[in-house]
């Protein structure tokens, strides 16, 4: 990374830009409260080729509203990594200082007529012509908009009309295409062969030029249409939603209006992991806390003779990591459609049984052997905000890899994520791709309390980079109970389960411990990540 781990915490908690960008604090003002009484600050993640998104001043808003409102222009402003058509999104929200943690899941789900087999992979595992990733098939029904309608209706101070204007003056008005944007169209050849893209992302027949200015006005009256009525319902009841399933029709998409009607975000109990006086809470599966909740319940139950010697504790770091891996890549899915052991992995015999193999191969110096395969899923914006009122939200949103599947809906300016992805695509594994499923995604957001009240928000982006990133910050602060700001200093590793390991550039001993090991280690930035604590 190109700042040390404290240079990125002090910019996240002054909510400065960082390389993978932070935002200015967002000022807001409650309903009743007088002006200038409440601040929400908000800060935000996401990948170095980010433009400048505009922080937003909210009048008579809160946390809530102004991470919606930060959303809203990301999904403009930012089309690589979110969007109105982004596939998913997934949030917890804290209210009154921490008396009621609610997640929202609002994940991407398949088409009623997907079937199981229609991504099922060739003998090395890849997808004939990627079709899972890239184009039509490769997306299913957006859930990002009705989302943000849910924490609208459940936590916000205003409304959907208000909170979508700088978004729409933004749509309408445009910014200047970045430099990495251009990078990322000419690496894929898809934008210059949909009609969609390339009309909304070529000029003359050329590709955007760095510095010009992009417009997207067939997106401002999609969210004009939105702000009129109030209410998200018309892109998936409505003219919109009759608009974009005749765009999937008619470019060989598998998404209806009859998709678009069935789908609805949902509120979720979160899961939960308390330690001494604290505890962390994150939205069950598909979400990836689940991981991030199994490797801190395995570490938590390793012995103290290995955690307290350096050495040690970073074999068993990356041991631990990779054991979660293995359970994720091979038992979870949907637990709607799938039967998954969530209880038995989160248990605590599995956490000793765990900890224990993994204390084994430690003291042997020897590295566990799991069969499986890297997969370098990427993307992401992550928002954390928090106001003087005790409301506090984590908000992850995606496309997928970058600009998702690669596809726009022609005439409402609307590039769609590619959820279909972050299937398995062998039929028969548990996140196997199946009619209404949803797939596991990465996104972890945070909300950490100590004693009963909530201390910080996190969450980051990155793809599979987020939940090891969201480890490495939770584990000194849960175990060791040092203070937030240490706790993102720390090195932090990465791995899939394989052998193969990243550690951030400030982790150059751990880097030399493991490669001791016979890992095969390199150096690579972590997730970005965005941590705002209480006000």
């Amino acid at each position: 990374m190109p700042d040390s781990r404290r240079q990125f915490l002090t910019r996240a908690l002054l909510a400065t830009p960082l390389g993978a960008r932070s935002i200015p604090a967002v000022a807001a003002r409650p309903p009743g409260r007088a002006a200038g009484r409440s601040l929400s600050s908000t800060t935000v993640s996401g990948r170095t080729t980010d433009p400048r998104i505009p922080f937003f001043v909210v009048p008579g808003g809160n946390a809530v509203d102004s991470a919606v409102a930060t959303a809203l222009i990301a999904a403009v402003q930012a089309p690589s990594q979110t969007g109105i058509g982004g596939y998913g999104l997934s949030a917890i929200v804290s209210t009154n200082g921490g008396d009621r943690i609610t997640a929202v899941d609002a994940n991407s789900a398949a088409p009623q007529s997907l079937s199981s087999d229609l991504f099922r992979p060739q003998a090395d595992g890849t997808v004939p012509g990627r079709i899972n990733e890239t184009g039509w098939l490769a997306a299913g029904v957006p859930g990002v908009l009705a989302g943000l309608q849910l924490l609208i209706d459940q936590f916000a101070s205003l409304k959907l009309h208000t909170l979508l204007q700088p978004a729409l003056k933004l749509a309408r008005d445009g910014y200047p295409w970045p430099e990495g944007y251009v990078r990322a169209i000419a690496a894929r050849s898809i934008f210059a062969t949909d009609p969609g893209s390339r009309q909304l992302y070529f000029r003359n027949g050329l590709p955007l030029a760095a510095g010009e200015v992009f417009r997207n006005p067939a997106l401002a009256d999609l969210l004009q249409t939105l702000a009129d009525r109030n209410s998200v319902d018309d892109f998936y009841r409505g003219g919109i939603a009759q608009q974009l399933a005749a765009e999937f029709g008619r470019n060989g998409g598998l998404v209806t209006t009859a998709d678009l009607a069935a789908y609805r975000a949902i509120s979720v109990k979160p899961l939960r992991l308390s330690h001494g006086n604290r505890s962390v809470c994150t939205p069950p599966l598909t979400a990836g806390g689940l991981s991030v909740l199994q490797m801190l319940k395995t570490w938590l139950s390793l012995p103290g003779t290995i955690k307290e010697n350096a050495a040690l504790s970073w074999h068993a770091t990356a041991e631990t990591m990779r054991w979660a891996w293995r359970d994720r890549l091979t038992l979870l899915g949907d637990p709607a459609i799938e039967s998954i052991p969530v209880d038995r992995l989160l248990s605590d015999l599995n956490a000793q049984q765990s900890a224990a193999a993994i204390a084994d191969a430690v003291q042997r110096k020897k590295i566990l052997t799991h069969d499986l395969r890297s997969n370098g899923q990427s993307g992401t914006i992550h928002i954390s905000a928090a106001d003087d009122l005790g409301n506090m939200i984590a908000l992850t949103l995606t496309h997928g890899n970058g600009f998702g599947a690669g596809v726009t809906a022609a005439g409402l300016g609307l590039t769609l994520g590619h959820g279909m992805s972050r299937f398995d695509p062998r039929p028969d594994h548990p996140n196997g791709p199946r009619s209404g499923k949803k797939p596991l995604h990465n996104m972890v957001p945070v909300i950490a309390l100590e004693g009963s009240q909530a201390a910080f928000a996190i969450g980051g982006a990155g793809g599979r980079k987020i939940p090891n990133s969201i480890f490495s910050v939770l584990r000194p602060w849960l175990a060791e109970n040092v203070s937030l700001e240490r706790a993102l200093t720390v090195p932090r590793l990465h791995t899939e389960g394989t052998a193969a390991m990243e550690v951030t550039a400030d982790g150059s001993v751990q880097k030399a411990m493991l490669e001791q090991l016979g890992y095969t280690v390199r150096t690579a930035g972590s997730a970005a990540l965005a941590a705002q604590p209480k006000l």
